[in-house]
């Protein structure tokens, strides 16, 4: 099905017709012969386990990837040499698009779990732009929706109350994984709590408090990493948002 390359990456052929992100990943209407151009730039990278590097920052920028399967956690590093989570992402979601602009990596990507990612390098992504404008379309689209989506987060997590900045993340999961045909009231949290209040600024005792809080009120169940959303419309109240847009898709 696939021949390597190296021993980090093997070149798609057959495989995204078997992927369960199929519709995800490919462009809407773009004919057989391009989607058969864009195949032959497209890499899988083996999986990576839990703790392992996608990429680093400062590293010259060479590809964007969508997320497979699994989940990556994104972050900067401070002047002090403190951890900045910038964002957690899902199957079906984007990573790399900052390097565009930059030339260089400008955060770390990590995986929270056994994860698989599509590649794509973005010399040749360029080289078949020209012939397949919908490529580029699809690509300045991405960019502007995951703007949007930074935004509305970043102005929702902002609020001064703990319990408004859980349910935001914990909405903004819902809606994503729901986005991508994954139950958007039951799931799996890959982040540790720690991560989770790097992320929303806040202490992980506060985290754990809101949790048990949530808990006890019946918004939520929660044990351990596994989440179950029993009251999507308090959560929405308490947030402050009707919803939360999801972040850019890959339509590649």
């Amino acid at each position: 099905m696939a021949s390597a390359t190296n021993s980090n990456v093997v070149k798609l052929t057959v495989a995204c017709q078997r992927c369960s992100l199929r519709g995800v990943c490919e462009p809407v209407n773009l004919p057989s012969h391009e989607q058969t151009r864009l195949d032959t730039i497209i890499e899988r990278r083996r999986p990576i386990s839990r703790g392992e590097f996608l990429y680093r920052s400062g590293e010259p920028f060479r590809s964007i990837f969508c997320v497979k399967a699994g989940s990556i956690k994104t972050y900067a590093t401070t002047d002090k040499g403190e951890e900045q989570v910038t964002g957690f992402h899902l199957p079906g979601e984007m990573i790399g698009m900052e390097g565009i602009a930059m030339g260089y990596n400008t955060t770390d990507a990590v995986a929270l779990e056994t994860s698989s990612v599509c590649e794509i390098p973005y010399d040749r992504l360029q080289e078949i732009s020209a012939d397949v404008p919908a490529l580029l379309q699809q690509l300045i689209l991405l960019t502007s929706q995951e703007v949007m989506h930074g935004q509305t987060l970043t102005m929702l997590i902002s609020k001064k109350s703990a319990e408004e900045r859980l349910a935001a993340l914990l909405l903004s999961l819902s809606d994503r994984f729901a986005n991508r045909g994954f139950s958007p009231t039951d799931f799996h949290l890959s982040m540790s709590r720690h991560d989770i209040g790097n992320f929303l600024g806040m202490a992980v005792e506060t985290v754990s408090r809101v949790f048990t809080r949530f808990d006890n009120e019946g918004l939520i169940s929660a044990r351990r990493k596994h989440i179950q959303l029993r009251d999507l419309p308090r959560l929405r109240e308490l947030a402050g948002s009707p919803k939360v847009p999801s972040p850019a898709r890959a339509h590649f």
